[in-house]
C-alpha cells in the first residue's frame, strides 16, 4: 500500500456537502440579538452578502462549488491522506493510522477553503472590504490571501496574545497586503471598552469578533467573514471529508475513527461530517472532537443560546458555550481559544453522534514531538490535540490487541509556532489543565 493517497484534480468535490439535509433531529434556529425571535436574512445582510446568507439557511443536500473556486482550489488540492507508517511503528500498535494533510494549502493550514469561497461570493455582490478576526493567524493569513486573490482589501484583528507570540503572521498577512491590529485595539467601540477594562486584556477571538462586525457595520461596502462556527463555513470545510472518503475507497479501507481537533468547529466538522452521513445511515463508526484542557467549550460548557461575540453584534445561536464573556487562558493553540462551538457541532454532540475530549498543554506537546520525530512533519499546536488523540487511540488499540483504522485532521503545520516549541524543548511551557471527555 502506498505512503501518500493521492486523488487528481479532476477528482476536486464539485459540490460543498450540507449535513443539514440529513440529520434525524432540526436544529434550533438562531435568534435576533435585540427581539431573540428567529433571525430572517435580511437581519443579516448588514454583514454577509445573501448568497452566504442563501448557504448558511439552505436545506439542500449538495451545493455546487462555482468553476472559479476549484480553479482557486487547484493550487493545492485534492490534499494528500498519508499512512503514518513510522508513527505506527514507533507506538508498536496493530492500529492503522491516517492524517489528512491540509498544511500544504499556501497559508499552511485547512482555511484556505473557506475564506476562497468567501471572498469570492463577497466580490460577485460587489464588496470592497473584508473585515475579520483570528486566534493564531492560519484564518486571517488566509483570508488576507484570499482577498488578494479577488482584488479586495482586507483588515483583521488578531487575538492580542497570538499577536504577541506569533509575529510572523502579521507578517504573512501583511504580504498578502491586509492590515492587522492586536485585539483588543482602540479602533473600535468594543475594543476601547475592554482596555478601559482591562488595559493588559490578552484578548479572545470573541472580542475580536466584535471588533471585526463593528468595522463592518461602519461601512456598506465592507462585509464580515468568519473562519469557522456558522453553517456556511463548515459546509465549505467538507471537502476535506469528500475526498477523504474517495481515498480511502482507493485502498479498501474504512475509518473505526474519525478525530479533528475543535475550537469553533470548521476544522473536526471538514472531515467529519462526510461521515456523520454514514453513522446516520447506520454505519458504526466513532467520530471525536478534541479540545484544549484550558478552553473546554465541549466537554464542560453548557449547551444554551448564546452570543458569538463578547460585545453581544452576532444572533444568538444554540451552542455548548463557557460564556460570550470567558477569556481563555494564553495557550499557543491561539485558533482554539473560543468560548462557543458551532450550533452544528453542539447538536450533534448532544444527540450522540460524536463525542468529544479535552487536552491537556503539555500533552499536545509530547504528541507533536512523537509525530515530528517519524512522521518528520511538525504539527500546529491546534493540530497537535487531535496527533495526540491518535497516539492515544493507537495504544489503546495496542493494549486490547486490535486492529483498527483511525484517521485525523492534520489541519496546518507548525512551522510559525517554533517559538512554542522552544518553550516546551527548555522545560519553559506552562501546564494547563488536565484532560477529560464527554
Amino acid at each position: 500500500m502506498d505512503t501518500k493517497i493521492l486523488l487528481k484534480e479532476d477528482q476536486i468535490p464539485t459540490h460543498f456537502y450540507n449535513i443539514l439535509a440529513d440529520l434525524p433531529f432540526r436544529m434550533d434556529p438562531p435568534l435576533h440579538p435585540g427581539t431573540r425571535q428567529p433571525i430572517s436574512p435580511d437581519d443579516m445582510s448588514a454583514i454577509f452578502p445573501m448568497s452566504l446568507i442563501e448557504q448558511e439557511m439552505s436545506p439542500q443536500r449538495e451545493i455546487a462549488i462555482p468553476e472559479k473556486v476549484r480553479e482557486a482550489y487547484t493550487l493545492y488540492r485534492p490534499t494528500p491522506l498519508i499512512r503514518a507508517r513510522r508513527l505506527e511503528r514507533a507506538l508498536q500498535t496493530p492500529a492503522r493510522i491516517y492524517y489528512k494533510y491540509e498544511g500544504v494549502s499556501p497559508t499552511g493550514s485547512h482555511k484556505p477553503n473557506t475564506a476562497i469561497a468567501q471572498a469570492y461570493y463577497n466580490k460577485l455582490e460587489g464588496t470592497r472590504k473584508l473585515s475579520t478576526e483570528t486566534g493564531a493567524g492560519q484564518w486571517g493569513s488566509s483570508l488576507a490571501y484570499a482577498c488578494h486573490l479577488f482584488d479586495m482589501e482586507c483588515v483583521v484583528f488578531m487575538v492580542k496574545v497570538s499577536f504577541q507570540q506569533k509575529p510572523y503572521r502579521k507578517t504573512m498577512m501583511n504580504l498578502y497586503g491586509a492590515e492587522i491590529y492586536a485585539s483588543p485595539s482602540d479602533r473600535t467601540e468594543a475594543g476601547r471598552k475592554i482596555l478601559a477594562k482591562d488595559p493588559e486584556c490578552p484578548g479572545s477571538l470573541g472580542i475580536a469578533i466584535s471588533e471585526a462586525i463593528e468595522t463592518a457595520l461602519q461601512d456598506n461596502r465592507t462585509k464580515y467573514s468568519l473562519g469557522s462556527v456558522l453553517n456556511h463555513v463548515l459546509l465549505h470545510q467538507t471537502i476535506i471529508g469528500q475526498e477523504t472518503k474517495k481515498q480511502f475507497e482507493l485502498v479498501g479501507d474504512y475509518p473505526d475513527v474519525v478525530i479533528g481537533c475543535h475550537g469553533g468547529g470548521s476544522n473536526f466538522a471538514g472531515l467529519a461530517l462526510p461521515f456523520v452521513r454514514d453513522k446516520i445511515n447506520g454505519r458504526k463508526i466513532d467520530l471525536v472532537a478534541v479540545e484544549p484542557a484550558s478552553c473546554p467549550t465541549l466537554t464542560q460548557g453548557k449547551i444554551e443560546y448564546d452570543f458569538g461575540d463578547t460585545a453581544g453584534f452576532t444572533p444568538l445561536m444554540k451552542m455548548y458555550t463557557l460564556g460570550h464573556d470567558f477569556i481563555p487562558p494564553p495557550i499557543h493553540a491561539g485558533g482554539l481559544r473560543y468560548h462557543g462551538a458551532a450550533p452544528i457541532v453542539s447538536a450533534l454532540l448532544q444527540h450522540n453522534l460524536i463525542s468529544a475530549m479535552a487536552i491537556g498543554q503539555l500533552d499536545i506537546f509530547h504528541g507533536a514531538l512523537q509525530f515530528a520525530r517519524s512522521e518528520g512533519i511538525i504539527p500546529a499546536p491546534e493540530s497537535a490535540h487531535a496527533v495526540q488523540a491518535a497516539i492515544e487511540q493507537a495504544l489503546q488499540a495496542k493494549e486490547e490487541g486490535i486492529e483498527k483504522a483511525v484517521v485525523f485532521n492534520l489541519s496546518g503545520h507548525g512551522l510559525l509556532d517554533l517559538s512554542a516549541y522552544k518553550a516546551y524543548l527548555n522545560g519553559e511551557l506552562e501546564s494547563d489543565q488536565q484532560s477529560a471527555v464527554a
